[in-house]
């Protein structure tokens, strides 16, 4: 099995929690938390798990602010958790809500950090700067193609809050679905609607080693 190049980081969940720490919105990727299990002969269905895990993280990460800029971080079941958002008793204005990526044991929490602040950025945008739990809950259908933009099978697709925001609203603008696989077969794969290659930031070179990636194997095959 050919591994994952160097450059591109792998995730293993995106969440989207309010302040009480319901899950509003996300994706598990991989084996992480994918099957049921079994305990003194109690079998927890794969939600159960999952919404454990979720329990778990809200006692560690409750009434910690992250700025969006500057991500925190925190350990659940060895995993790294690292998060933007939320409010503490010092904090005003905002919204509650908290953008969490969860990472395998082996990933970069600098890396995590720089993911969960890009897509914290690209949903504050899409909120128009109201990252509250009734104005995330209005707009679900942008927030889930948010994280399809920056996420494709817990493989990052794109960093940049901006460009998330702009390709997000413009495949809501589009239907969707359609026009991502029509630019899936071009040749700027992966690429959001209306960016262009240009200057080469972390998003697009984690993109471009991706797709340099698939090329390979598809051609090893």
């Amino acid at each position: 099995m050919t591994a994952l190049p160097p450059l591109l980081p792998k995730i293993d969940a995106i969440l989207v929690l309010d302040g009480d720490g319901n899950r509003l919105a996300g994706k598990y990727y991989g084996e992480f938390l994918k099957k049921a299990e079994s305990e003194e002969g109690k079998v927890s269905s794969v939600e159960e798990v999952r919404s454990s895990f979720e329990r778990q993280l809200q006692a560690k990460i409750q009434g910690i602010a992250a700025r969006p800029d500057a991500a925190e971080v925190v350990n659940v079941m060895g995993r790294a958790a690292v998060f933007c958002g939320g409010t503490n008793a010092n904090t005003t204005g905002g919204g509650d809500v908290r953008v969490v990526h969860v990472g395998p044991p082996t990933e970069s929490e600098l890396v995590l950090a720089h993911l969960a602040e890009g897509m914290y950025d690209a949903l504050s945008h899409l909120m128009g700067g109201a990252t509250d739990r009734t104005m995330v809950l209005d707009n679900l259908e942008l927030v889930f193609l948010l994280i399809d933009e920056h996420c494709d099978g817990g493989i990052i697709l794109e960093t940049d809050g901006g460009k998330l925001a702009a390709a997000v609203l413009l495949r809501d603008d589009e239907g969707g679905l359609e026009t991502e696989q029509s630019q899936n077969v071009s040749g700027t794969q992966g690429l959001p609607a209306g960016v262009t290659g240009g200057d080469m930031t972390i998003g697009q070179a984690l993109r471009q080693a991706r797709e340099q990636f698939l090329s390979n194997l598809g051609s090893s095959q």
